[in-house]
């Protein structure tokens, strides 16, 4: 990925996304120059998936307990850069930045992905969302750049009247540190799902630019 920290611990893996890896891994030994149709490849994969017994699904199921723990061993002993940090404790009031189109469109299909391809992984389905996009008609796109268009002027009128009142002074963010401190286990499971987030549309941008380095 070309943001974040590299030195971060991977994320961890889900019984279903180490089945499709397995999957991948086959096809390749199988047809080593064939090229993958993605949609169809996941599809098979997840009814595959759904005929597998569960003494069949229990090695895959291992696999993603122990790359859990594998995950969690590591962050305990990540330290995130200084920014990363200083992020985390940004003043929860302030603006929050408006969506892309893309991420805009990402938001009502993700459900959609995944509900057609359970367990599939973060990455699958910003990948499937970025070709999906691409498909997408100039006409189809109108809506969701417009809206976009509304929320970033919003965004802008928001951001300028937080700034006039000026930013949190160093009292407050004392009392907010000590409030974190004290919610610890709570906060870092809420940190975890932002990180989660941020990397899924990370890969999705990601997945966008390369599509369209493609055309």
């Amino acid at each position: 990925m070309g943001k974040g920290d590299p030195k971060k611990p991977r994320g961890k893996m889900s019984s279903y996304a180490f089945f499709v890896q397995t999957c991948r891994e086959e096809h390749k030994k199988k047809h080593p120059d064939a090229s993958v149709n993605f949609s169809e490849f996941s599809k098979k994969c997840s009814e595959r998936w759904k005929t597998m017994s569960a003494k069949e699904k229990g090695k895959f199921e291992d696999m993603a307990k122990a790359d859990k723990a594998r995950y969690e061993r590591e962050m305990k002993t990540y330290i995130p850069p200084k920014g990363e940090t200083k992020k985390k404790f940004k003043d929860p009031n302030a603006p929050k930045r408006p969506p892309s189109p893309f991420f805009l469109f990402c938001s009502e299909y993700r459900p959609k992905i995944k509900g057609e391809h359970p367990g599939l992984s973060i990455g699958d389905v910003a990948k499937k969302l970025g070709e999906m996009w691409n498909n997408t008609a100039a006409d189809d796109k109108q809506p969701y750049e417009k809206k976009a268009a509304k929320l970033k002027e919003k965004y802008e009128k928001d951001i300028a009247a937080y700034r006039a009142k000026g930013k949190p002074d160093a009292a407050k963010k004392g009392v907010v540190k000590a409030e974190k401190s004290k919610k610890k286990k709570e906060e870092e499971e809420d940190e975890e799902d932002e990180e989660d987030e941020e990397e899924e549309e990370d890969e999705e941008d990601e997945e966008e630019e390369e599509d369209d380095d493609d055309e």
